[in-house]
């Protein structure tokens, strides 16, 4: 088997400005902000081609869940 990338995570200080980075400015697909239910479940999701997945994250939420791992 080959390794290959399918995720790609990126911890941002604004995951509202992000997205409208992301989606508005560069025109990537999204179904938005989702997860928002949970604490430190917030996330935004881009399918890029190949199969590959832009996640953006929020820097907190990245720093609290490394903590419990």
């Amino acid at each position: 088997m080959k390794p290959r990338i399918s995720l790609i995570t990126i911890g941002v200080d604004d995951l509202k400005r992000s997205l409208r980075f992301y989606r508005d400015g560069l025109g990537l697909k999204t179904e938005g902000i989702i997860g928002t239910e949970f604490e430190y479940g917030a996330v935004v999701f881009f399918d890029l081609q190949g199969g590959l997945k832009l996640a953006l994250w929020p820097r907190k939420s990245l720093a609290t869940i490394r903590a419990f791992l």
